[in-house]
């Protein structure tokens, strides 16, 4: 025990935890956020049982497990100092990337088409969202720790924060999971945007990314070309086309580009990459307004939504399909109560650290909620981003409450900092 208390780590944590009920009463917790929460997830274990009733899954009853660990961490983390993590966010973040090296390890196991999860026997999980988690507590104190005036000049600052990006979102890309990288551009730039750095600074940004769109649009053409000259459909052979191409992209993550840009160049049948997606539009759609009622859809439980999807990536096509646009808009109405708490609490902290924590938080959820429901109705490419709280998940479930128990501890602990 003695050697333990000598570890920064272990001693930060058993100050804060000595405090733990002396300060955590103090001030009242946002019962906004949670009510919100509450409702989503008992959304996400209704809406999972019906999109798998009909093979009797059980990913239901799994749900249900997560979401109480998750509700006891989101109490637990609520009711800490968020000090904690400004103090312990070198700590945090190389766990995040030595969890990210273990997938090249025997623990690391394939799924879908990528090396993207840790297996521990009767466990699992993805690293990449403890990966979101880490580089947003690192990136937070970075900034926290520096002056306005040096986040806006000093290139040092901004070199050390594109050195905590790149690494953990080289390795997803590697996985490779470029689902989980979408979610970290936005998340960087909404922390730098925050830290009022000057206009030149996103004018350059923006331009690198019309550059890297315009890179990323000729290798989608030239890609689409190779597949013309050589009378080849995506799904066959290439014969190393991968190896010729301009950006480092597997052929299954330019297929998925092209069936939306282009769907009838790519999957002409309808069996391929935009399967998913017009099933998921004739589950959209065909709920109308009120929807056909729970477990009477017929998408996901006659198998036109694949049983590997319909329960976390889809889900929200089950639940409009079965609760209409009202259900759908229900489902908004939430996820906005929880985005305007969280922009609540950033605006209501009195510390850079906690607003830094609650804008990053709240642009993890946005991505995710946008691109999520923007997949199932078409406006953006399909992608592997589940929906916070909703979607069936075991260490993305926990990483959200982790989450957004970090934001209620900045609003609980608010009139700490002055």
């Amino acid at each position: 025990m003695s050697l333990l208390k000598n570890i920064p780590f272990f001693r930060n944590l058993a100050i804060d935890l000595k405090n733990f009920f002396r300060r955590a009463d103090a001030f009242s917790s946002d019962r906004l956020t949670t009510l919100c929460i509450s409702l989503l997830c008992v959304m996400g274990i209704l809406f999972i049982y019906s999109a798998q009733s009909y093979a009797q899954g059980t990913q239901w009853k799994l749900q249900i497990i997560w979401i109480l660990m998750g509700f006891s961490l989101y109490l637990l983390i609520s009711r800490l100092d968020y000090s904690f993590f400004l103090k312990n966010a070198h700590v945090i973040y190389w766990i995040a990337i030595i969890l990210l090296l273990l997938i090249w390890t025997p623990l690391g196991k394939r799924a879908f088409g990528g090396r993207n999860w840790l297996d521990f026997g009767k466990f699992s999980f993805q690293p990449s969202d403890v990966a979101k988690l880490g580089t947003l507590i690192m990136a937070a104190s970075i900034l926290a720790r520096s002056e306005v005036g040096n986040v806006r000049d000093s290139l040092t600052i901004l070199a050390k924060l594109g050195i905590v990006f790149f690494v953990p979102f080289l390795l997803i890309f590697l996985q490779p999971d470029l689902g989980s990288d979408l979610i970290f551009p936005p998340m960087l730039f909404a922390m730098l945007f925050v830290s009022n750095l000057s206009l030149r600074f996103f004018m350059s940004v923006a331009t690198i990314f019309l550059i890297t769109l315009g890179v990323l649009s000729l290798d989608i053409y030239q890609y689409q070309q190779f597949l013309d000259r050589n009378n080849l459909t995506a799904w066959e052979d290439k014969g190393g086309y991968e190896s010729h191409s301009l950006l480092p992209l597997k052929d299954y993550q330019r297929n998925r580009i092209l069936a939306f840009v282009a769907p009838e160049l790519v999957d002409p049948k309808g069996i391929g990459v935009s399967w998913n997606l017009k099933q998921s539009l004739i589950s959209v759609c065909s709920g109308r307004f009120f929807g056909k009622g729970h477990n009477n859809g017929t998408q996901a439980k006659l198998g036109y939504l694949p049983q590997t999807v319909a329960h976390n990536d889809f889900i929200f096509s089950v639940i409009a399909e079965e609760k209409g646009f009202l259900g759908g808009f229900f489902v908004l109405i939430l996820y906005g109560g929880i985005l305007f708490s969280n922009l609540r609490t950033a605006e209501m902290a009195r510390d850079r650290f906690g607003r830094l924590l609650a804008i990053g938080v709240s642009t993890v959820f946005l991505v995710h909620i946008f691109i999520n429901i923007g997949m199932t109705i078409g406006l953006v490419p399909i992608t592997g981003i589940p929906l916070p709280f909703v979607s069936y998940g075991g260490s993305f479930i926990l990483v959200c409450f982790t989450l957004q128990g970090i934001v209620q501890s900045v609003y609980r602990y608010r009139h700490c900092y002055r």
